[in-house]
């Protein structure tokens, strides 16, 4: 840590200025997907933990397996999996509106913002799907 100059007292952090993205950038719809397509992936992360969960709890045998059945099957597990499939369905979408960018297209601010609400659009929908066929196979219950 520096001194302050002779004569000048230190500057508290307080003092120091903010970052200027905190004033500066207005919050909007390419930017919300940008973070969440980070938070998603994150996210899927803890997925593949919960699938290596189930793989151990299945070569561990019936009572390990029943039990990790039993946590997944409750309302908290079945939330969690809901989460986890929507995250599944927007880093895809977004991760194919990215691969787009990748060459060239969809900068400007009206494609960029189309493509950002239709990809919220198809992962809800598409989580939307899977958890009713889900329940109209009967998996649900």
């Amino acid at each position: 840590m520096s001194e302050a100059p002779a004569g000048r007292p230190t500057p508290k952090a307080s003092d120091r200025p903010m970052s200027p993205y905190v004033t500066v950038w207005r919050w909007h719809l390419t930017m919300a997907t940008s973070i969440l397509h980070r938070v998603t992936g994150v996210a899927l992360y803890g997925a593949a933990l919960i699938l290596a969960g189930w793989a151990l709890a299945l070569a561990a045998g019936p009572g390990a397996y029943d039990s990790f059945r039993l946590i997944l099957g409750s309302p908290l597990g079945k939330l969690v999996l809901i989460a986890i499939t929507l995250s599944l369905f927007f880093h895809l979408a977004n991760g194919v509106r990215h691969l787009v960018w990748d060459f060239g297209s969809g900068f400007l601010p009206k494609t960029a913002d189309m493509t950002a609400a239709a990809v919220i659009v198809f992962a809800v929908a598409a989580t939307m799907a899977v958890w009713v066929a889900a329940g109209m196979m009967g998996a649900l219950s």
